[in-house]
């Protein structure tokens, strides 16, 4: 990833990172292991307000849904404002803008979701009707699929926000990614991990995209050394489904990719947005083709009726 030569550690990086305390965050990580592995290097964060920021209340899906939370920092990349990016990969759409490219993907944290359900625990535990709060139409659809008893109702706001709907007792349960817990020190909150494969994560849960501009050699080398190969290719898979079916990361669509016996192996499901139905593909290939086995995962549900439910995600 990058020319080593290409390497300046004199200049100065300026990051663009979204304000919310996760995203600060996991910005100032990246620029913690950049000033580690390139000693003389400043680092700087832009903060960058994004329309998923400004509009804090209205469901995503109702403002745009895709590139909510990154078309704002990935212009600023793009005219040169900013020399990195720092995403969560799972709310960064397949297509951008030209002439940008993940210089990174770090050692992905648990790609898993979490329930926060204080009194009850379980998904299995809580009682018919209990109120699960999420903003995910994913989530949503898996929980229904579980659990079609359940009220699941339509939460906004920062992870702390959403948190305290459930810790506060205004709903019974919460569901977040157990990544974003973890990382802010709020993973003893979790009642219960919801994992694969019977609850499988957002494309890229879990993982950082660390973008730049792919003419940026200077920059590509310095991040380099961050990228993680195993959680790069998974995501790659991943992804390559998302952009086959659909393309953007509002949809009812859960995927799962990682090394095993040499291989790589990808799960992935599609469902109606009130979880009804669900086809569900799973297949391996090899390590250094990622992408072909997303298209063939992405092909195969198709072929089980994915188009379908997914044109009854836009009701």
């Amino acid at each position: 990833m990058g020319d080593p030569k290409a390497v300046d550690e004199s200049r100065t990086i300026r990051i663009g990172t979204r304000g919310s305390q996760l995203a600060r965050w996991q910005s100032e990580w990246v620029a913690g292991q950049l000033r580690a592995l390139h000693p003389g290097l400043a680092v700087e964060l832009v903060e960058i307000r994004t329309q998923g920021d400004r509009d804090r209340n209205s469901p995503l899906a109702a403002i745009g849904g895709t590139g909510l939370f990154t078309k704002e920092i990935q212009r600023a990349l793009a005219e040169g404002v900013v020399e990195v990016a720092v995403h969560s990969l799972k709310d960064l759409p397949t297509k951008g803008p030209e002439g940008l490219t993940l210089g990174a993907v770090p050692p992905r944290e648990d790609s898993a979701d979490a329930l926060i359900a204080p009194k009850f625990r379980t998904l299995e535990a809580l009682p018919a009707g209990s109120t699960v709060g999420t903003g995910s139409l994913r989530r949503r659809a898996q929980l229904l699929h579980a659990r079609p008893d359940l009220t699941v109702v339509g939460v906004r706001g920062n992870v702390e926000t959403r948190l305290n709907k459930a810790l506060s007792g205004e709903l019974d349960a919460v569901v977040l990614a157990e990544a974003g817990l973890r990382r802010l020190g709020l993973d003893g909150h979790v009642t219960q991990r919801l994992g694969p494969p019977d609850f499988l994560p957002a494309v890229g849960q879990g993982a950082l995209g660390i973008e730049c501009r792919l003419d940026d050699r200077s920059t590509l080398a310095l991040l380099g050394p961050l990228d993680d190969p195993a959680t790069h290719r998974a995501v790659v898979a991943e992804r390559r489904v998302l952009a086959e079916l659909e393309g953007g990361c509002m949809i009812p669509l859960a995927a799962f990719a990682r090394d095993a016996d040499g291989m790589l192996a990808l799960d992935a499901v599609v469902l109606d947005p009130d979880g009804r139905e669900r086809v569900a593909s799973a297949a391996t290939g090899p390590i250094d083709d990622p992408d072909a086995l997303g298209r063939r995962v992405a092909e195969e549900l198709r072929k089980l009726g994915a188009d379908r439910l997914l044109r009854g995600g836009h009701r």
